[in-house]
């Protein structure tokens, strides 16, 4: 015997008597109890499940099986009976508003840009999402298709549902035909859109409160468009709302000003990163040409091999580059952080040398790995103090 669906006839009922009739077994060791009629909404039509409580049991899922019944998956066993049922209304609230606001959105989508909706997902603890086959529309177009609806949601307009039959259909101006047949559930809102759906809706516009598009993203070549409605929406207005004041404290401002204060930081952050650059860069030749001054004579050439604490892989590469430039030199020198081990080895031209080869042979006792070309290479490993300790070991036998 089928679950009577009594969440179509009340969506706001909160708590009502539940009938425990019978229970299954579930394959995760949970229990599932089915009842006659039930308020909880079982997961559906992109619109997750309610949850609550059943007596002193948890309802944690719920979901309709072919056979027409609604199991409800509980924590704890419940023998056959009557107890006191009560929905979680911030969850049920939280959908409604979404899956009202959802086809209010789809219906400006069309009416403000002539873009269907080809899916929808209805979420309470993220962003909601609506799928249009086309590409990103614009901010300044999303921003007209947002005041759109939040203009039908202020115009308190009802929220209608009810049930048509297949010959029906013709007669109703559906935004989207059915694609389901025999009883069609219709949503209305009232004179603007009408869809085929089984969700749980508000009973008016107004109570959708506010409908904000958050984001888009590109997804399997259509545009998702992500957006929030009701206490979700307020809840991100404020975290907003509090990231732009403390923002504008930081920087001394008031929100208004933010943006300009903002730019004014980042003009001021380029000019001081490029000044950092033309100093650093002066430094890393004074600091090359006194290890080319300290080089040592090996074997016709002038060796240079340095381990440093803290030095970035950048900044050695920096260093190595300039020290390449210098005839005769081969250098190898690393930096270690967190048992972390970077390496660089610069070969001049006209060394007669292979920086890649040097390379091989100081990382090969700590598995590491690199690249590059003959004059300059450059890769890594995890090394630890005893590996430290012997870097240079086989310095001598690689370039002799």
């Amino acid at each position: 015997m089928q679950t009577e669906q009594t969440y179509f006839d009340d969506p706001l009922k909160k708590e009502f008597i539940a009938e425990v009739t019978d229970t299954i077994p579930m394959p995760d060791g949970r229990i599932g109890v089915i009842l006659p009629a039930t308020y909880f909404y079982p997961t559906s039509g992109g619109q997750d499940h309610d949850i609550g409580t059943i007596g002193s049991a948890l309802v944690v899922d719920v979901y309709r099986q072919a056979d027409g019944r609604i199991v409800h998956v509980v924590d704890t066993f419940l023998q056959p009976g009557k107890y006191p049922a009560q929905i979680d209304w911030t969850r049920r609230l939280n959908h409604m508003q979404h899956h009202t606001a959802q086809h209010i959105l789809s219906g400006s989508f069309e009416h403000v840009l002539e873009l269907p909706s080809v899916s929808a997902n209805i979420n309470g603890d993220t962003p909601s999402t609506i799928d249009l086959d086309a590409p990103e529309p614009a901010w300044e177009d999303l921003r007209q298709v947002e005041k759109f609806a939040n203009q039908i949601v202020f115009e308190n307009r009802t929220v209608k549902a009810y049930f048509i039959t297949d010959v029906d259909v013709p007669s109703v101006p559906f935004r989207r035909h059915p694609t389901v047949s025999g009883q069609i559930r219709v949503i209305e809102v009232d004179g603007f859109d009408y869809s085929a759906c089984g969700g749980t809706h508000c009973p008016s516009t107004a109570m959708v409160g506010l409908v904000l598009i958050v984001k888009t993203e590109r997804v399997n070549h259509k545009s998702r468009i992500h957006f929030v409605a009701g206490m979700r929406a307020l809840e991100l207005i404020r975290t907003y709302q509090d990231t732009i004041r403390s923002a504008a404290g930081l920087l001394e401002t008031n929100p208004a000003g933010l943006a300009d204060a903002i730019r004014k930081n980042k003009e001021n952050l380029l000019e001081t990163s490029a000044n950092y650059a033309a100093i650093r860069d002066k430094l890393l030749t004074f600091e090359s040409d006194q290890m080319i001054a300290s080089a040592k004579d090996v074997a016709g050439r002038k060796l240079i091999t340095e381990l440093f604490q803290f030095r970035s892989a950048e900044e050695l590469r920096a260093l190595g580059t300039k020290l390449s430039a210098s005839p005769g030199i081969v250098a190898i020198i690393a930096s270690c952080e967190d048992q972390k081990l970077s390496m660089v080895v610069a070969c001049a031209p006209g060394t007669g040398l292979d920086a890649r080869d040097i390379l091989k042979v100081h990382l090969e006792a700590i598995h590491g790995r690199g690249g590059g070309d003959p004059i300059l290479a450059q890769g890594g490993g995890v090394c630890d103090q005893s590996a430290l300790s012997g870097l240079f070991e086989h310095t001598l036998d690689s370039i002799t």
